[in-house]
């Protein structure tokens, strides 16, 4: 199908109410005076900036800017391709044409025959997706050598043209006979006669299908920092060539927000405009049939963002918004806007639905199956917990400097996963936190916020010396993009090298989140244990070191001021709050195994793929320290506060999915755990433990379930586990590697958590009982601390209260032992000593507190006369 019309409108359908938006070409004109459908470039019309325009995207952002309204690629290295997003050669058999100016600025590759640039033709990526092929389409090229040859493909011309003066390219691509013939023609700007040509004869139709695109290209050994091209002037015309708008990315590329008591926090992410001045953002929301500014704010220079804090947001229903920002073009000023929604939050008698993701390679990019898949269960939030992307995201790996470079190379990654699920949190609340690769780590022990020595080597050795490799302004950037929106910091003092902090609560819909950092304070094994155990990545190389044996080192995983944040989270809550959960990036346990023997996971990816229903026999738990599963001691205490909550624990990292019940003093003492699939998976993780003929599983059809001691010696009651398997679909290393999401159901009503773990690929209304195996799980809130009672507490009658809290005390150490909200006319509080306790009851509705002290452990006294009594 042809689309011709250079403006059009969109309806936003996947919102709540679908409502009409249209943006026109600014990077792009079409020209009238054609009789076939032409447009071309217009960057002559826009400002010096860091960016390309919302019609085209650059590999790699840092690689590409207007400059004197010429795209510049500001670089000379292999396969630098800027690529239009909004027109694409159709399958339609017809004729096309392109042309472009060339201004070939590196003197150094003038002569070398390696070196070229020019056109990328019918531009494929790995899926059937314009966005797949704008990152890693690869083409026919057409162009210019640094010999001044005209070139298609590997047929260069024989005569050349002088790279000292702008070049012109004529491109002409004519069908007949079933084939396409090409004619690649080259002058010098103002000697149109000394025209050089080549030709190309019977390239099939298949091949020019796809994007379009420019590319500058030069070998590794021979790239450099200096510029290579500019371009200008680039037509394409041609009714092959298909047309779609909303193609557009940028210049407000995504946002993302959280609705906390009230106050509304929404941080917009932007390309590249900082070189704009007194560029301001402005957020607004529909009322009635137009939009109302309700802040204006200014552009953060490093990370590219605008902050939005809106307090006493008090609407009950969704309320629409965009984000909006007036340019100023050379021609006129020019809109822009972004479009979301702020949802309804879910009431008290309502279900809270969770979307849990982490753990997302470019694999799958841009990964629209997951977004289809996810917003057909409808929920209600969602939460990305950790590696966003990885280093080698994008295909280029990492620019570590200089920093304002290295600023860009991570938005590039950072605008691949917002181009992939912005539609998930366009119209919902949502939860990001950054895990060891989204600051540029294979594994990080924060120490507290110290720094990474680098100056011996980017690898293990400054890994494992704790802290983090990247400048603290750039760590500090990368969390202000991905966390800026949560609610305000529990405290906000900075670490070590004035790096920021993020843990927070956050309530919505019922259901309180405590949001930790669990790689920031915790220590680098290396620097706390023995030298014997000689650790390399987080493992032991000395296979006769035992770890369960160095139990009480002195070594941090949340730290104090965390550990002081979850008592304080434990122990109160707010009217509106029914149930709690936590969120971290990673889980308290070890649930991974290797072949026996192995004293790395380096061997991982490696690792046969098995049959479906295989068990894989050899295997051992693994002692790998980058999980929560060390320090020992340090997680224990994290599990013992965060039972006092009756919590969920909800995390990711570990590229295997799992639902496990931690055990500290005794199996299933303590609460539910579920890490959540990898979106796209590089470290394919596995569970085969070995067996013993007396092993009870909790799955009957699954020996790997049941109880186990990780290879640290944490007790776990693994309940599922979506090991890798064969799954029969391509591509494999997608679809083999046990990737997905799961969605969490809190009922409020019933005090319940359903567990869902869902194959990326499957269809949840076509096939409702798709998930993987051993999956859905429903937890009680109860369930969550299931300690075994030593003796019980009188039962403590309720029935005058509206909304208690039952917080329950040792007298003898005054120690919390757990606090939650009663649903339940009679309440017979379990204690696990013998020492006298006390019950403080608050009524959550007005703060009015009751405190029923010296019970003593299975007194017969009745509740209603201790209730007098106070």
């Amino acid at each position: 199908m042809k689309r011709r019309s250079a403006v059009k409108a969109m309806a936003l359908t996947t919102f709540s109410t679908p409502f009409i938006f249209s943006q026109s070409f600014t990077s792009i004109n079409k020209l009238f005076s054609s009789s076939e459908t032409s447009f071309k470039s217009n960057w002559e019309n826009w400002p010096d900036m860091r960016w390309i325009g919302p019609e085209f995207w650059g590999n790699r952002l840092q690689d590409w800017e207007i400059k004197e309204g010429k795209a510049l690629c500001n670089i000379s290295a292999p396969n630098r391709a800027l690529h239009v997003l909004t027109h694409q050669l159709g399958d339609e058999l017809l004729d096309f044409t392109e042309s472009v100016s060339i201004h070939w600025l590196n003197e150094k590759l003038i002569g070398n025959p390696a070196a070229y640039t020019g056109f990328r033709l019918g531009a494929k990526g790995i899926f059937d997706d314009y966005r797949s092929a704008a990152v890693f389409g690869k083409g026919l090229d057409a162009g210019i050598n640094g010999a001044g040859q005209v070139r298609i493909g590997e047929l260069v011309s024989e005569f050349k043209l002088d790279l000292s003066k702008p070049v012109k390219l004529n491109l002409q691509a004519t069908y007949s006979q079933g084939k396409y013939n090409i004619l690649l023609s080259g002058f010098n700007i103002g000697a149109e006669e000394n025209k050089v040509s080549v030709s190309l004869n019977s390239v099939d139709a298949k091949d020019l299908s796809g994007n379009l695109a420019l590319i500058s290209h030069v070998s590794k050994d021979q790239s450099s920092t200096d510029s290579m091209v500019s371009f200008s002037d680039w037509v394409f015309q041609g009714d092959k060539i298909s047309e779609n708008p909303t193609q557009q990315f940028g210049p407000i590329v995504f946002a993302q927000y959280t609705l906390h008591k009230n106050t509304l926090k929404l941080t917009a992410q932007l390309a590249p405009l900082e070189l704009i001045e007194g560029l301001k953002v402005s957020l607004q929301i529909r009322n009635g049939n137009s939009w109302e500014s309700i802040q204006e704010v200014g552009l953060d220079p490093d990370g590219r963002i605008a902050n939005f804090r809106i307090e006493n947001w008090l609407h009950e229903e969704m309320v629409p918004y965009r984000v909006h920002i007036v340019l100023p073009l050379k021609n006129k000023p020019h809109e822009f806007s972004y479009y979301g929604e702020i949802a309804r939050q879910p009431k008290a008698d309502e279900q809270l639905k969770v979307a849990v993701f982490s753990c997302n390679a470019d694999h799958g990019f841009p990964d629209q199956e997951v977004v289809t898949h996810v917003k057909l269960h409808q929920p209600d939030m969602a939460v990305f917990l950790g590696d966003q992307f990885y280093e080698g995201t994008g295909g280029f790996g990492i620019q570590t400097s200089p920093l304002e470079k290295s600023y860009l190379d991570y938005l590039h990654k950072w605008y691949m996963f917002g181009w992939s699920y912005r539609d998930i949190f366009r119209t919902i609340p949502a939860a990001i936190i950054p895990d060891d690769h989204d600051v540029y780590h294979g594994n990080v022990w924060g120490e507290g916020g110290a720094h990474a020595p680098s100056d011996e080597g980017w690898g293990y050795v400054a890994q494992d010396q704790g802290g983090y490799k990247m400048p603290p302004k750039w760590v500090n950037m990368i969390q202000r993009t991905q966390t800026s929106h949560l609610p305000d910091a529990y405290d906000p003092t900075p670490v070590k090298q004035g790096i920021e902090v993020y843990y927070t609560d956050w309530e919505y819909g019922g259901v309180s989140f405590a949001i930790l950092e669990d790689r920031k304070f915790k220590s680098a094994p290396k620097n706390v244990l023995p030298d014997e155990a000689k650790i390399q990545n987080g493992f032991i190389q000395n296979p006769d070191f035992d770890i369960k044996k160095h139990y009480h080192i002195e070594a941090e995983l949340l730290g104090k001021r965390q550990l002081n944040f979850l008592e304080n989270w434990a122990s109160n809550w707010n009217p509106d709050v029914q149930m709690k959960a936590v969120l971290s990036q990673t889980n308290f346990c070890t649930v991974a195994t290797l072949p026996k023997g192995s004293i790395s996971d380096g061997i991982v990816p490696s690792l046969p793929t098995p049959e479906k229903g295989e068990y894989v026999t050899g295997d051992a738990p693994t002692t790998d320290m980058d999980s929560n599963g060390w320090p020992q001691k340090g997680r224990d205490e994290a599990v013992r506060i965060i039972r006092k909550a009756f919590a969920l624990h909800i995390a990711g990292d570990q590229h295997l999915a799992s639902t496990v019940q931690y055990g500290v003093e005794e199996f299933r003492d303590s609460g539910f755990a579920f890490a959540g699939p990898a979106l796209n998976n590089l470290w394919p993780r596995r569970w085969w433990p070995p067996i013993s003929a007396e092993h009870q599983p909790y799955n009957t059809s699954a020996k790997n379930t049941g109880d186990f001691e990780d290879g640290f010696g944490n007790k776990m009651t693994v309940m599922a586990v979506a090991n890798p398997y064969k799954s029969g679909f391509k591509p494999s290393r997608i679809y083999d590697r046990g990737t997905g999401y799961g969605i969490i159901t809190f009922d409020k009503k019933e005090r319940t958590m359903e567990i869902e773990c869902w194959p990326r690929n499957v269809h949840p209304l076509e096939n409702p009982d798709g998930q993987y195996k051993g999956w859905p799980i429903t937890v009680s809130q109860q369930d969550n601390f299931a300690k075994k009672a030593k003796a019980y507490l009188p039962p403590v009658d309720l029935k005058a209260f509206q909304n208690p809290l039952v917080s329950v005390f040792n007298e003898m150490t005054g120690e919390l032992q757990y606090a939650v909200p009663a649903n339940q006319d009679v309440f017979t509080p379990k204690v696990f000593s013998l020492d006298p306790h006390r019950i403080e009851i608050q009524e959550l509705s007005t703060g009015e507190v009751k405190i029923l002290a010296g019970l003593k452990p299975n007194d017969k006294s009745s509740a209603q006369d201790m209730i007098s009594r106070t």
